[in-house]
């Protein structure tokens, strides 16, 4: 057994039940496989659940299954393992390659099927749909405005703060408020969202901020995961790509159901 690949102690190693004891051998006795396996395939070969995975991997001090995955792959490979792709460009940029595949896997972990379900029938059950969004969101607003149009769905987006107040106002019941946001904390967004809660209105919220006003204040919200690291720290243009994930996944869904 390696020690490059985990670090417990004898005391530590005391604490795993049986279960985790077994599931952590099976790992040292087939680390290259298990480097490219899915918690599902692992649970099956392994014989063990996937909540005893998740736990073996919180005690080994990982945050979850696919950073583990992501740590032994690292230290199992060897330059010539790299993709033909990645081999000659600067670690800067594969680090930066990487931060946008951390973003997505996350964000796709981080999903509901049955938040995706209740977001689907609110959209099918809706007469009409508002999108709303302010900045860099508008791009993913517009989108999924598009998308909701030739899917035949009465929608409307809507980007400017005073529209955004007043329409917030007057809409009625049977219908639905989307709002993107990266911070879910845009003044005019949350104004908005309180008045349609007033009013009880349905809206879903895709933010990357579990404790923004925007999540607390709609009746559904989708998380996203946004690294800690932007290139760009001097200005407010962090990257949508989680927000455009859930976008993505809800409206393929969508016509799945419908389909």
């Amino acid at each position: 057994m390696s020690d490059m690949i985990f670090d417990i102690s004898p005391d530590k190693y005391q604490t795993l039940s049986e279960s985790e004891r077994f599931l952590l051998k099976y790992i040292y006795d087939h680390l290259t496989e298990t480097s490219k396996m899915s918690i599902v395939n692992l649970s099956e070969k392994a014989n063990v659940s996937t909540a005893t995975i998740v736990r073996l991997m919180k005690k080994l001090g990982y945050n979850g299954y696919t950073s583990f995955k992501y740590s032994i792959h690292e230290k199992l490979s060897t330059p010539d393992d790299e993709p033909s792709e990645l081999k000659d460009i600067d670690m800067e940029i594969k680090q930066a390659i990487f931060k946008n595949e951390h973003e997505v896997v996350k964000t796709i972990q981080m999903q509901s099927i049955g938040m995706i379900e209740d977001a689907i029938q609110k959209i099918q059950d809706a007469d009409k749909i508002y999108v709303f969004a302010r900045g860099f969101s508008e791009m993913i607003a517009s989108e999924m405005t598009t998308k909701l149009q030739l899917l035949e769905k009465n929608c409307e987006m809507h980007n400017d703060p005073n529209i955004i107040r007043l329409k917030s106002k007057k809409l009625k019941q049977r219908e639905l408020a989307i709002f993107i946001s990266l911070s879910g904390e845009t003044k005019e967004l949350v104004e908005a969202c309180k008045n349609l809660r007033i009013n009880n209105i349905s809206t879903i919220t895709l933010t990357a901020k579990m404790d923004s006003s925007l999540a607390s204040l709609s009746e559904l919200f989708f998380l996203g995961y946004k690294d800690s690291h932007s290139y760009f720290p001097d200005y407010e243009v962090r990257s949508r790509l989680p927000l455009q994930v859930i976008s993505r996944i809800i409206l393929d869904a969508y016509v799945i159901r419908m389909t």
